[in-house]
């Protein structure tokens, strides 16, 4: 390789490893957003050990991103052939991760879904409780995606509140706008004129499913350039380890 080519080699490695080490810190706020943020899903989720770990996970993901773009860029700049080797060896198994864990997701559907049900029917089934935070986040939820439940208005059957009243309760979040004007109340329940409650029929699952397929290019774009990324950062760490040839005459010798 020319000495031309190594340098640019060399500084557009430096430039690859400073955008990875940003991404790093995207992806580490990100999880720190999801796991803090008391306005988002996984509030609802918070009794979930699974999502919590998801959530640290990423955080952890972060946080090495922006270790290996650090590490990179010292191997890129100074031609440490050690650095570069582990940069190449790291990418390489978050790439293998990557991959893997988007196969377990897609087949593993089915499973995901019937523990997303099961965490939202005990949320269902104890409000309002204690946990006003939750309780807000999935009334939140339900308002703005225009949804009643995880699977449909059923899943509030097993409510303590609705099954002991006298009255007609049904959650007020799920109230549908557009066939009865809002009556709000602090309690989180509103009281129905007729057995049929006017709350949107559509459960909260299919709408999140209706999201995905809506947006599906755009996450597929994103994982096609995180991992069009990764691979352009290994062919370039593993060109320049190659064509780095250390003197070792010249290493002190202790």
């Amino acid at each position: 390789m020319g000495k031309g080519c190594m340098t640019a080699t060399k500084y557009f490695l430096f430039l690859f490893n400073l955008i990875f080490f940003l991404f790093g810190g995207v992806i580490m706020g990100f999880g720190l957003w999801l796991l803090l943020d008391n306005q988002s899903f996984i509030v609802v989720l918070n009794n979930s050990t699974a999502v919590k770990v998801a959530c640290y996970i990423l955080i952890g993901v972060g946080a090495f991103s922006m270790l290996m773009g650090f590490l990179g860029c010292l191997g890129a700049i100074y031609e440490i052939r050690c650095l570069l080797g582990l940069y190449f060896t790291c990418l390489l198994l978050i790439l293998l991760a990557q991959i893997t864990a988007g196969t377990l997701i897609y087949f593993q559907k089915a499973l995901l879904n019937d523990e997303m049900s099961k965490i939202v029917t005990k949320v269902l089934d104890k409000y309002p409780g204690n946990n006003s935070t939750t309780e807000q986040a999935w009334d939140f939820i339900q308002r703005n995606m225009e949804c009643c439940g995880w699977n449909g208005r059923l899943d509030w059957n097993g409510n303590m509140v609705i099954i002991n009243s006298s009255g007609l309760l049904f959650p007020c979040s799920c109230q549908n706008i557009s066939v009865t004007t809002g009556n709000f109340s602090d309690s989180g329940f509103c009281e129905a004129q007729t057995p049929d409650w006017p709350v949107y029929d559509t459960g909260c699952a299919t709408s999140v499913e209706s999201w995905l397929l809506t947006n599906i290019w755009v996450i597929l774009g994103i994982c096609l350039a995180v991992a069009f990324i990764e691979l352009l950062g290994m062919m370039l760490s593993i060109c320049l380890c190659r064509n780095i040839h250390t003197e070792y005459s010249k290493v002190p010798k202790y």
